[in-house]
């Protein structure tokens, strides 16, 4: 990891990431390079390597900054009021703000499992683990009868 403040790694992270996002609006995964990615930041594709080993790890912390937001949505979903016949639509509308999040789910993950440093896939597993806790507590607030079985 480079040298510097916490606060500039998490941003020179960050817009490695936002260059990754906003070349997958347009391109396909495998269209996608770390030489794509670099035109995109403001420092040369080697300086990504400080930060991400394969533009698979990039993909992947895209995904997990997707479900970190998808958790803060399912996080309001869960403390909301509102009626039981509600919770269908107020999911669909908490994913419909996720296209990055379904499109990186609709590929297939074995390229970016296979090829992601074991902390990177941990990291992401919390986040997944994390939305999937809290898909079960919009379902016990607006199903409290519902059981595990």
């Amino acid at each position: 990891m480079p040298k510097g403040s916490e606060e500039l790694t998490a941003a020179r992270r960050e817009e490695i990431i936002n260059a990754c996002e906003k070349l997958y609006r347009t391109m396909r995964f495998k269209e996608i390079t770390i030489k794509e990615i670099g035109r995109e930041t403001s420092f040369t594709r080697t300086s990504i390597y400080n930060y991400f080993e394969t533009k698979e790890e990039i993909f992947l912390a895209l995904l997990k900054r997707e479900y970190d937001c998808w958790c803060e949505s399912l996080a309001e979903i869960a403390a909301c009021k509102d009626e039981r016949a509600e919770l269908a639509e107020l999911l669909a509308h908490s994913l419909e703000a996720r296209p990055n999040m379904l499109k990186l789910l609709s590929m297939n993950m074995y390229d970016i499992e296979e090829n992601s440093r074991l902390e990177c896939l941990t990291d992401f597993k919390v986040s997944f683990g994390r939305s999937m806790a809290l898909v079960r507590a919009c379902l016990k607030r607006f199903f409290p009868d519902m059981d595990d079985g």
